[in-house]
């Protein structure tokens, strides 16, 4: 994975304040700093994957590409909030947040069954920053989401070819890759977001884990419309192995939209 952009590649000087609605400005700000922590999560990736120097070194490259979304998604958060300390925020969290890094096997039961959750943690964000540069008239923030959205999708991509070259003992059946996706979409109400926008947005308050889930979701699902969670849920159906295009795709999607609209208007 070649790196296709830095920093130095946007237009900063473009920032328009005015074009900045708050909202947005919380959910990047928490989206920074679970972007920032990807190196953590790559020691997990390269020890359960010990046994593959390619992968290892793709892990590698895959997470400095992930660093670099949250130092721009930071900086692009600090123009937004003068007053905000982005590296200050990302100490607070990763001292309440800390990923467990000390495995030599998957979590999730064998390797492909990691893939496919790496997967479906690639198709949220791709389709949140697609959506969200969709909604934003903001002229940096909408450059940066999308090129972040174009890196998830080719991890995604990556992922997903990785996980047809597995060896067979840890390849997962049919059900237990529908065990995995179920589960993982579960976790989106688990404490990583949750705790990341607390954060980075309350600074007095005690962090209760069901209020920020309410206050980042109730934000983040407001930008998707019906083309977004179409391609999110067809994204995630290739991955289990299932018609991405189908009947029950449809049915999924609706689901999933009138779960979001739901999420939005509490």
């Amino acid at each position: 994975m070649n790196k296709h952009w830095t920093l130095d590649d946007i237009p900063w000087d473009r920032f328009d304040r005015s074009l900045a609605d708050d909202g947005t400005i919380k959910v990047i700000k928490a989206a920074a700093l679970t972007e920032y922590n990807a190196r953590h999560y790559t020691t997990y990736l390269r020890n359960i994957f010990h046994a593959d120097a390619a992968f290892q070194q793709i892990a590698l490259v895959w997470a400095e590409e992930e660093v670099q979304h949250g130092l721009a998604l930071g900086r692009w958060s600090e123009l937004a909030d003068p007053g905000y300390d982005f590296e200050q925020a990302f100490k607070k969290f990763t001292t309440g947040y800390v990923i467990p890094v000390d495995k030599d096997k998957s979590i999730r039961g064998c390797l492909q069954s990691e893939l496919l959750a790496r997967c479906l943690v690639e198709t949220g964000t791709s389709s949140m920053y697609s959506a969200i540069a969709d909604h934003t008239d903001e002229p940096v923030l909408k450059l940066l989401c999308r090129k972040i959205a174009a890196d998830e999708f080719r991890h995604y991509k990556l992922f997903y070819t990785y996980m047809q070259k597995v060896p067979e003992p840890e390849k997962a059946s049919l059900l237990a890759r529908v065990k995995v996706a179920v589960g993982r979409l579960r976790e989106v109400d688990d404490d990583e977001l949750a705790f990341a926008f607390h954060c980075a947005n309350e600074k007095d308050q005690p962090y209760d884990l069901q209020r920020c889930n309410n206050a980042y979701s109730r934000q983040a699902f407001s930008y998707y419309g019906r083309y977004h969670i179409e391609r999110a849920v067809g994204m995630i159906f290739k991955a289990v192995g299932l018609k991405p295009h189908s009947w029950m795709s449809s049915l999924a999607s609706t689901y999933a939209e009138k779960v979001m609209q739901g999420r939005v208007a509490a």
